[in-house]
């Protein structure tokens, strides 16, 4: 029995040989068009692949049941603002945290922490421009306005970083940073409000 997405299917597990071929059939079925696959059940048990291509040495002989459940990628989107949110707040603890070291003077610590919170930032910013660019995000003058400050933020921590003014770095870190990383939250209110609109369409 193979099921997707709730919906029995009419495909007859027995008619392959292994796994790898049940999922190239779905897939070549059109089954999953524009869905991203979020679990896969074998025998009512979770299967994920331990190994690259394991489901080719996975034989149908063993299979009793499949289950396949999708998200659309709207639905992913959304689901992945939701964790934007948490981030942001992440970065605001982190940008609090290392001002603090720095006001202690434990600049070995802060440092660390500080690296640790860009790579943070990194992701947070990777992730919201791959959203807007997959989904067509329309132009906002808020999104465009908190890009900017923040961008020229992180160039001013960037020379204050290289100068070692550790005490201006805690005090833009606590009087720009935390206030700039607050922003996002509607940011990401609004890109949620355009995933809605696109996934209407």
């Amino acid at each position: 029995m193979i099921v997707i997405d709730g919906t029995k299917t009419d495909l007859d597990i027995r008619s392959f040989e292994n796994l790898e071929q049940v999922f190239d059939k779905v897939m070549a079925d059109g089954h999953l068009d524009d869905r991203i696959v979020t679990d896969v059940k074998v025998n009512n048990e979770p299967f994920s692949e331990i190994y690259p291509n394991q489901s080719e040495d996975i034989e149908t002989s063993e299979i009793d049941s499949l289950e396949i459940v999708s998200a659309s990628a709207v639905e992913m989107a959304s689901a992945i603002t939701l964790e934007l949110y948490k981030v942001v707040n992440i970065m605001a603890g982190g940008g609090k945290q290392v001002a603090e070291l720095f006001r202690q003077a434990d600049d070995a610590e802060a440092l660390e922490l500080y690296q640790d919170l860009l790579d943070v930032i990194r992701d947070f910013l990777g992730m919201v421009g791959n959203l807007r660019d997959h989904f067509s995000i329309k132009q906002h003058d808020d999104f465009e306005k908190v890009v900017e400050d923040f961008s020229g933020l992180f160039t001013e921590m960037t020379e204050v970083l290289e100068n070692e003014d550790w005490i201006l770095l805690a005090d833009l870190l606590e009087y720009e940073f935390l206030p700039s990383v607050e922003k996002w939250k509607n940011v990401i209110s609004i890109i949620r409000e355009d995933l809605r609109e696109v996934a209407k369409r």
